[in-house]
């Protein structure tokens, strides 16, 4: 039996994606699955590096401003789509998946509304706690809609055809989580406590350089261990901007900064506290772990979908959201400081954050799927 699955641009699409295609791989051995991209930087590595084939078909968004650069993009964009509905028919009719499902990005617009036109059941995921574009309009064509946060259904056009079903993680988090439990109980008291930081794959510099002062500032009077992710744009600038604050040896003990975390359920797992953005994968990969957080969600996404998402955790008091306009380095290592140290504070976040977790989203997901080609 085939799946395809499209998915495009951010690791918060494609995350969910691989989550998902190696739940079905994992039951279905014998399945064949693709995936379909937009031939992005970020797909063309992750996809095809969990063991997947991907097929690229060019396709590009909306930008909603009038000027002349913007109109011309559009009319480029109409272009890319017409010509990616050519090419999703016949990959379709030639692949002949039981089902399609797609986790969001430009690309799942043309894929989905040809698999529902030529009758193929069709899912589309929904990560953010604001609905995308590609999301909305794609709500009335396909067969269901999944959300990743309870009540959302009046979001959508179609309300009967939404279902919650949280978000799935990448492999590890789960596990990672139960040991994390057990192994809770024996942590060394004495230690300090550990921060995790990042922004996302791409980092983001305005947020580096709050953390280089940051850095700065945890070295005059070390309050706690720091593991900060740059991102592989940032990692060559990240020492020039600590050079620049007078920080020229070697970092202390304690204090790391690396591009990339590879292993970032077990490391997210062994934080006491983790300041990060606001996509839809963290706050899955946070709440599984109940893992507490200082939340500055991205101004410069669509629809301030970050904000959204970091308001839900907010609520439920899993969570301190912070703006990046007033995320100065100074700032977020006093706001570190404080909660870091209060070890009831921690807890109680912890246990809100678990209130909010879906841990079991992807094999939910995954039912959905088996039902909808018959196997259930």
């Amino acid at each position: 039996m085939n799946f395809l699955i499209a998915c495009g641009g951010t690791a918060g699409h494609i995350n969910p994606a691989i989550a998902i295609a190696e739940e079905i791989r994992a039951r279905l051995p014998k399945s064949k699955i693709l995936f379909v991209g937009a031939g992005k930087p970020l797909e063309n590595r992750l996809i095809p590096a969990a063991g997947f084939h991907l097929v690229n078909i060019r396709m590009s968004g909306l930008r909603r401003s009038v000027s002349l650069e913007d109109l011309l993009y559009n009319a480029g964009t109409v272009r890319n789509l017409v010509t990616a509905g050519v090419k999703a028919e016949k990959l379709l009719v030639r692949f002949s998946p039981a089902v399609v499902i797609g986790t969001g990005g430009y690309i799942c617009y043309p894929i989905l509304k040809k698999a529902a036109q030529i009758g193929i059941p069709t899912i589309i995921h929904g990560s953010d706690a604001v609905p995308g574009l590609t999301t909305k309009l794609l709500s009335t064509a396909v067969d269901k809609v999944l959300v990743s946060f309870p009540g959302l259904e009046h979001l959508y056009r179609r309300p009967e055809r939404v279902v919650f079903t949280g978000t799935p993680v990448r492999e590890g988090f789960e596990a990672a989580a139960m040991l994390s439990e057990k192994s809770g109980k024996d942590a060394d008291q004495n230690k300090l406590p550990k921060l995790l930081s990042f922004w996302g794959s791409q980092g983001a510099e305005r947020m580096n350089e709050s953390i280089s002062e940051m850095i700065a500032c945890n070295i005059k009077n070390i309050r706690f261990d720091h593991l900060h992710a740059t991102g592989k744009s940032e990692s060559s600038v990240m020492k020039t901007r600590l050079e620049r604050l007078g920080i020229t040896d070697k970092l202390p003990q304690g204090i790391q900064v690396r591009e990339y975390i590879d292993d970032m359920p077990s490391v997210m797992a062994d934080a006491d506290l983790v300041l990060c953005r606001a996509g839809a994968s963290t706050i899955a990969e946070l709440t599984v772990l109940g893992k507490p957080a200082i939340l500055v969600p991205s101004p410069y996404v669509t629809n301030n979908h970050q904000e959204a998402n970091a308001k839900q955790l907010q609520k439920s008091g899993g969570a301190e959201v912070i703006s990046e306009k007033d995320s100065s380095g100074e700032r977020l290592y006093n706001e570190v400081s404080a909660l870091i140290t209060d070890k009831e504070k921690l807890l109680r976040m912890s246990y809100a954050q678990k209130s909010l977790a879906t841990p079991k989203a992807t094999q939910r997901i995954v039912d959905i799927v088996f039902e909808m080609a018959g196997l259930s």
